[in-house]
């Protein structure tokens, strides 16, 4: 992109103001904005200027601003970002904008100016002989999934082809242009597939699931063939508080089957339970009782004193 800049002073002219119909206008869009926030309203009115005097001018810009109470530069700012504004004399009957990003180039932008350069002129911003077409590149206008696409003034046309936009350029310059539908220029509605819909075009009926306990009696008649998943269920239990869901079909007969084998076979409890004690024996680690041999005990041996010779 380059830089946008004004036109040359000798094409610019001198003053500019609303008509009446746009002057009711511009007055009620700003008051569409609460207080404090006109400026806000400085975009619809350069586009209402633009399109009264075919492209936004050194004087309209001051009318703006001084209408908005604004600084010039702030409205000559958003004047030079905003590549809708034309800051040139254009066309009268269109000013064609190539988009020139990435997906438009990968699907023939570059024939597509081209066809401008052919049929328009060499130079971008150039007016023909009659001063009725002119073009231009900009950056993306945002329906690249419809690429290649140009803008003629407020309307887009999508999915074009060398020929197509030949056809269309003929058009406005023979001041039919209303009569070119905009948008995709192919069989296919906005960004859906060329042809129509693709899928989910079968008729679709509804299959009643077990989620659905209250079948109508048609539809019961109609499945009598075929069991219900929910046979024997109760109609008023809901299948996930069903307990047959839980609990799985064999766990009755698995449970009495280990009942009866618990009955046929001692606890291991049982088995580990001491024996009863009988009186005289002695619980283990307990002292023993007096007068009881406990075969544990030795007898104690002592050493006899002996005496010697001279004592009595």
């Amino acid at each position: 992109m380059s830089v946008r800049r004004l036109a040359e002073d000798q094409v610019q002219p001198a003053i500019f103001a609303f008509n009446d119909e746009n002057s009711v206008w511009a007055e009620a869009t700003i008051r569409k904005y609460p207080a404090g926030r006109q400026q806000s309203a400085v975009i619809p009115l350069l586009m209402r200027a633009q399109e009264q005097d075919g492209w936004v001018t050194r004087a309209a810009i001051e009318f703006v601003a001084n209408k908005l109470d604004m600084p010039y530069i702030r409205v000559l700012e958003v004047a030079t970002f905003y590549t809708q504004f034309q800051l040139k004399p254009v066309g009268t009957r269109a000013h064609i904008q190539v988009c020139g990003t990435t997906p438009c180039m990968l699907r023939g932008a570059e024939d597509l100016m081209k066809v401008c350069q052919h049929k328009i002129h060499h130079d971008p911003f150039a007016l023909n002989a009659e001063g009725t077409l002119s073009w231009e590149e900009v950056e993306c206008q945002g329906a690249c999934v419809n690429a290649p696409m140009v803008i003629i003034f407020k309307d887009a046309y999508e999915d074009l082809t060398p020929q197509r936009l030949e056809e269309i350029i003929d058009a406005f310059e023979a001041g039919k242009g209303h009569e070119i539908k905009p948008g995709p220029q192919i069989d296919r509605i906005f960004s859906a597939p060329e042809g129509g819909p693709q899928t989910l075009n079968d008729e679709i009926k509804p299959v009643r699931t077990n989620l659905d306990p209250h079948p109508s009696a048609e539809e019961a008649a109609a499945a009598a063939s075929i069991p219900p998943a929910d046979a024997g269920r109760p109609k008023d239990t809901a299948p996930e508080t069903d307990p047959k869901l839980k609990t799985p079909a064999t766990a009755p007969a698995a449970a009495a089957a280990n009942a009866k084998a618990a009955e046929k076979q001692p606890s291991a409890t049982a088995k580990s339970k001491p024996a009863p004690k009988t009186p005289g024996s002695a619980a283990e680690g307990a002292p023993p009782e007096p007068g009881a041999v406990s075969g544990d005990l030795k007898p104690k041996r002592t050493r006899r004193k002996t005496t010697t010779e001279g004592e009595s």
